[in-house]
């Protein structure tokens, strides 16, 4: 149960971290250093969707022989349509666009800036969630290596993504402790998701490759929808690329080293 705890922390303090270095830096991230840290937590979301959560859910489901792939297929795509909803029921601003998404609302635009955030954390705290729920209850292929990657996989994404909220809303006018508090919060969401689908998912055992598979398709959006735009966008975009690509080897190499 420690490490439950313990690796149900670690990617919130990550993004704790990260936000912290509004206190030290005195200049904005760089747009080409934005797109960087953007690509590297788009590699480390595919590769822990794949590694972490698709191939544990199929290899559950093998007595199904064939059709070992179904729940894995059926969760992907309700963790892809969870996202779609979440991101029509919640107004929200991603950091480059100019227009906010969701319904109308008189909010802040930091406010939706964090809400953005905070979308793209939800799908991360239900992955090490259900993934600690897996280990815990004995019902998934998932080890405690395994469960610890996923975790440090996503603290290491995290960290650039608490000082790409931070920096820039400090460099907006707020002050460091505000923009702090703002960078903590948006990965707030994650401990307590992540505690939310761990105890649901010890009472619906069954579930399990269901699960895993949501939270891998509910990533895979995020991955599609904002971060491979964000990090494609301008000149130069061949950073973005290829710190994808460190990503995804890290997590991989992370999930299959102590896994």
């Amino acid at each position: 149960m420690k490490d439950a705890v313990l690796g149900l922390l670690i990617p919130f303090l990550g993004t704790a971290a990260g936000s912290a270095c509004v206190f030290f830096m005195k200049k904005d991230l760089s747009v080409s250093v934005q797109r960087a840290l953007t690509g590297f937590a788009a590699g480390v979301m595919v590769a822990a969707s794949i590694w972490s959560l698709l191939i544990p859910a199929m290899d559950q489901s093998e007595n199904l022989g064939r059709l070992s792939f179904l729940p894995a297929f059926i969760g992907f795509w309700l963790g892809i349509l969870f996202l779609l909803l979440l991101d029509h029921i919640i107004p929200h601003l991603h950091r480059y666009a100019s227009q906010p998404e969701g319904p109308k609302s008189h909010l802040a635009k930091t406010t939706m800036m964090v809400l953005a955030v905070t979308l793209h954390n939800i799908p991360e705290g239900m992955a090490v969630g259900v993934v600690y729920a897996g280990l815990l209850t004995h019902t998934a292929e998932i080890s405690s290596g395994g469960a610890l990657a996923l975790a440090l996989g996503i603290a290491i994404q995290n960290f650039p993504e608490g000082a790409i909220i931070s920096m820039p809303l400090h460099a907006e006018g707020k002050s460091k402790n505000a923009s702090f508090l703002y960078g903590v919060l948006s990965g707030a969401v994650e401990p307590i998701i992540g505690a939310l689908t761990a105890l649901s998912a010890s009472l619906v055992v069954p579930a399990m490759p269901y699960l895993l598979s949501f939270a891998a398709g509910a990533m895979i959006y995020v991955v599609v929808e904002e971060l491979i735009p964000e990090m494609s966008a301008g000149e130069h975009s061949n950073i973005g690329v290829l710190l994808f690509a460190v990503g995804f080897t890290l997590m991989m190499a992370l999930d299959v080293a102590l896994g």
